[in-house]
């Protein structure tokens, strides 16, 4: 049985025990090294020990296995082996990552690069997202939630390499000297309405290659299953009509209108595994659409989720641009009841040809109100009101007083 995730997507693993394949084109000026970090549900390793790679084959456990690359004609193939089974009480889950450490610049020089998880019959096909000057990824998580072993497709990039995962993952790296350090991510954090952010575009074969959103939940630990939430995209074209992008029924599209792809639905969150649902946005989606986009992200949980307070989930934004990070953390919980509240919005962001500009919104919808965002521009303003038109998951998007999605 074959199976394709998206970056943000996770899936039930047939079986416990299987292999992680990571493939792609060999080149001279390549260094591509699989690493796999067992980590406690703080997200850090408990010691060394729990990094396994190709100095440190077998983690003592037996969950988790390195396999030493193997060439085929042009393709060069790195695996892990897994046994989910294996997992020690205190080790939530199993992070596979990928670093390039050669001459070529990052990510965007490896070609045909794809991962594999074969898990008995089941194989699955994980897409990588778009990567620039990025020298590590978290490539996929392995857990076992509710006694279900699962995976999760994640393709999130760093620029700071393996030093950079290790310290993510609270493995203590001595930088040697004398040695120019590894790019770090500049990393802004955003939690008040009024705060604003601005990212320059890079002009140039240089230029990263995408504007990567991602909205980001937890379980709020009430024992319900009711932790799903969709990440929409609301886009204000330059004529001043709207379009949406959500999953699965409007994933939109990167390379042609609107310049925007959901990465997919999400459908579990947990402590040790929060969901994240991602979007990619073209850097020249200003020049495309003929002028200045405005897009409005926002989180939904629908109706049939049951009564949840989205506050207690804790959503957060996170956009990506090359080094740049800005994240919009806005603190929705006024210790009110909003378990009918359905919409939140998370972050507002415009583009023009030469810059991105961010901002936390701290918009919800009404008390039982199923409206959605809704963007309009007076003068050089962009007005957010939530009174937009009802989307539901396998129906078309309804007219509301004259709005609607196009």
């Amino acid at each position: 049985m074959n199976q394709s995730l998206q970056p943000g997507q996770n899936t039930t693993l047939a079986q416990a025990r299987g292999q992680v394949r990571v493939s792609h084109t060999a080149s001279a000026d390549l260094d591509v090294n699989l690493t796999a970090f067992l980590v406690t549900a703080s997200g850090k390793v408990i010691n060394d020990d729990d990094m396994v790679f190709f100095n440190a084959p077998q983690h003592a456990s037996g969950a988790a296995t390195f396999i030493a690359p193997a060439a085929s004609g042009a393709t060069l193939s790195h695996c892990i082996d897994f046994d989910l089974s294996r997992l020690p009480a205190e080790i939530v889950k199993i992070a596979v990552t990928l670093t390039q450490d050669g001459s070529a610049a990052g990510f965007a020089s490896v070609n045909d690069l794809r991962a594999q998880i074969v898990a008995g019959s089941q194989t699955l096909e994980l897409a990588p997202g778009a990567f620039s000057q990025e020298t590590g990824i978290i490539v996929l998580e392995l857990y076992v939630r509710n006694g279900e072993n699962k995976a999760r497709a994640v393709w999130q990039g760093f620029n700071s390499g393996l030093a950079g995962l290790c310290n993510l993952y609270g493995i203590e790296v001595e930088s040697p000297a004398p040695v120019t350090p590894p790019v770090s991510l500049k990393k802004v954090t955003l939690t008040k309405p009024d705060a604003q952010h601005k990212v320059s575009l890079v002009k140039g074969a240089g230029a990263p290659k995408s504007i990567r959103v991602s909205a980001t939940w937890i379980d709020n630990g009430d024992g319900e299953d009711n932790d799903d939430l969709d990440l929409r995209i609301g886009i204000l074209r330059p004529d001043g009509q709207m379009s949406l992008v959500c999953a699965p029924d409007n994933p939109g599209a990167f390379d042609a209108y609107p310049w925007i792809l959901h990465g997919g639905d999400v459908v579990a969150a947990s402590a040790s595994a929060p969901g994240t649902e991602t979007v990619e946005i073209n850097p020249a989606i200003s020049r495309l659409m003929g002028g200045k986009v405005a897009i409005v992200c926002s989180v939904y949980s629908a109706v049939s989720n049951g009564a949840v307070s989205v506050a207690s989930l804790q959503p957060t934004m996170r956009m990506e641009y090359g080094e740049q990070v800005v994240e919009c953390a806005y603190d929705f919980n006024n210790g009110d009841d909003d378990e009918g509240i359905y919409t939140y919005v998370i972050g507002l962001i415009e583009i023009d040809e030469d810059s991105i500009v961010l901002r936390p919104a701290g918009v919800t919808s009404e008390e039982g109100s199923e409206d959605t965002p809704w963007l309009t521009r007076k003068g050089d303003n962009v007005v957010l009101t939530v009174d937009g038109p009802w989307v539901f998951k396998g129906k078309p998007a309804s007219t509301k007083k004259g709005k609607r999605y196009v």
